[in-house]
């Protein structure tokens, strides 16, 4: 369970709220010997709008007989970028890196409703050239999903394509390449300006969509240091898919361009060993895949381990958002994570 509180001090729009990040109960475990499983809900403090609705996030069971091929089915995070798969107290910040985010299928710029950043599908993976420590070298994985996120089936009967793969040259270090293409649909109405007359057409709308990641990463004991570069080729949809009105909307937002990109790098150093901890991330992306209207964090804060369980987290942000008429703006964040 994550709470928080945050202040944001924008121009003409200050606010700041008590609230619940998200809160999950996850069942899991092994059957058969060589089976894992996992069933995992999760709820939010919002609960207006379908992206943060209580939600069903994953429902997968993963055949692990053989650490060189493992073979996973269900529901579950798809396989692209370091930090899409992490947990969200582990990982560190107020939230993913906005590349991560907006392209992985958390708040996807697609459209696509919060999923976040699973599909269903199914995946093979497995860890190759162990060493003389019998520590692998080379980690591979492929899946095949719906390409529609959580809970929902696909709209296009095509399928998205995600495949990574990195080195790990020394312990605690990874390098690695992600490449995803597959698509985006929504059933529904659009309208269409033909010889001068505004027409309302009906039908699917799928939209391609190419993207790659460029990945490294260097975690051991209390550190962590990782930096990604994410590119998408593809449009999305003018609305968000929130509720059902969103989802039978198939206007297309070719405003907002074909192309998008986003870089982080951030590093959480110990200052207290098994205690407190300190951060910073630079964390830029760019929407429409320009500078004209790409937003900037730029964050500091700390995280104290009170014990095993609870963890606080707090962090100031400074903000540049060229979308906006003032660019500038701050974040504080404070919060309070509990896991059992």
């Amino acid at each position: 369970m994550i709470g928080r509180y945050q202040a944001s001090l924008k121009d003409g729009d200050n606010s700041n709220s008590f609230e619940i990040r998200m809160a999950r109960l996850s069942l899991s475990g092994h059957i058969f010997g060589d089976f894992e499983y996992r069933v995992q809900g999760q709820v939010n403090g919002n609960t207006e709008t379908l992206g943060s609705s209580p939600r069903l996030i994953d429902a997968f069971a993963e055949w692990q007989k053989y650490g060189f091929f493992k073979v996973k089915a269900g529901q579950f995070k798809r396989p692209f970028t370091f930090e899409n798969p992490m947990n969200p107290i582990d990982q560190g910040f107020m939230g993913n890196a906005q590349a991560v985010s907006k392209l992985s299928g958390s708040n996807d710029r697609t459209g696509e409703h919060a999923s976040n950043g699973r599909d269903i599908g199914i995946q093979i993976q497995g860890d190759l050239l162990p060493d003389a420590s019998g520590r692998c070298l080379l980690h591979y994985q492929a899946g095949v999903f719906n390409g529609q996120g959580i809970n929902t089936k696909d709209a296009d009967n095509r399928k998205d394509l995600i495949v990574g793969a990195w080195v790990m040259p020394i312990a605690g270090m990874r390098v690695g390449v992600f490449g995803w293409a597959g698509s985006h649909a929504r059933k529904g109405t659009w309208l269409e300006t033909e010889d001068g007359n505004t027409i309302e057409r009906h039908g699917t709308v799928s939209l391609s969509q190419y993207r790659y990641a460029l990945s490294a990463e260097y975690r051991q004991a209390d550190w962590q240091i990782r930096s990604e570069y994410i590119h998408s080729t593809g449009y999305g949809f003018k609305t968000a898919y929130q509720n059902d009105e969103d989802k039978n909307d198939a206007t297309v937002n070719y405003a907002q361009g074909n192309k998008a990109d986003g870089f982080y790098a951030l590093c959480i150093a110990p200052v207290i060993k098994g205690k407190l901890k300190v951060k910073a991330r630079y964390d830029l992306y760019r929407r429409s895949g320009s500078w004209t209207d790409s937003r900037t964090q730029y964050e500091a804060g700390l995280n104290f381990l009170v014990n095993k369980n609870i963890e606080i987290q707090a962090e100031y942000a400074f903000i540049n958002d060229r979308s906006l008429d003032r660019h500038n703006y701050d974040i504080a964040d404070i919060e309070l994570c509990v896991k059992f």
